[in-house]
């Protein structure tokens, strides 16, 4: 029988991930998008690296950021945190957050970008302040892109492996997501378990990108009416 509590945990973390990549990618994808051109370049190069490097890469630079005896887990252990960042349900949500950022906050930006400047000039000439801008204009003309980048976000958390493996480590029930269970039951050659969760991963990835392509759709749409 196949056991649920890699899939329960994987869409614990996924879920948590995505409302805190989504309250954290609003206000830096705004930012950017004022930035001048070669300052936008630069960091928006910076926020895509976890898109281009190794999930070893970065889950081994986080084991070090977040090693016990670091300056990060030294400073919350001095405000009465444990301190212990990884091999734990919260590594893997830090780990997710940064590994899927990008997701988030590039469709954002995309979407900030389309604004069109008349619409907060107007605003600007009426009195409105830029917080009153971007939450009457900017918020309500970007839905699509807070769906895209919400739903890109879930997706892509939910098929991590290498991130969540360097920073969570394989510990049943606490930070064994499904990726690292079907992992785990094929080095046991337990072939028809990695099979069920295998075929699960396929059929939710192939729901995801129908999404994903039939919002596409429909933005394009939209632009063309």
């Amino acid at each position: 029988m196949l056991n649920s509590d890699s899939i329960l945990l994987t869409l614990k973390v996924a879920s948590i991930t995505t409302v805190l990549l989504l309250l954290i990618s609003t206000p830096l994808a705004w930012w950017v998008v004022n930035l001048n051109r070669k300052r936008r370049v630069l960091v928006e190069a910076f926020l895509s690296l976890p898109l281009i490097l190794p999930p070893t890469v970065l889950g081994f630079y986080l084991l070090i950021l977040l090693n016990p005896n670091g300056l990060i887990a030294s400073t919350l252990k001095s405000l009465g945190h444990s301190g212990q960042l990884t091999f734990n349900f919260t590594g893997l949500v830090i780990g997710s957050v940064i590994y899927s950022l990008p997701f988030t906050v590039q469709p954002l930006i995309n979407s900030f970008s389309k604004v069109p400047r008349k619409y907060l000039d107007s605003a600007r000439l009426m009195g409105a302040g830029k917080l009153d801008q971007f939450f009457s204009i900017v918020l309500p003309l970007s839905k699509s892109g807070f769906i895209l980048g919400g739903i890109l976000s879930f997706a892509h958390t939910i098929g991590e492996f290498g991130v969540v493996m360097m920073i969570g480590g394989n510990i049943p029930k606490v930070t064994r997501v499904v990726s690292i269970d079907i992992f785990t039951h094929v080095e046991a050659l337990e072939f028809e378990k990695a099979h069920q969760l295998s075929f699960i991963m396929l059929v939710f990835s192939l729901i995801i990108l129908i999404l994903v392509y039939s919002l596409s759709s429909s933005r394009k749409g939209e632009r063309n009416d």
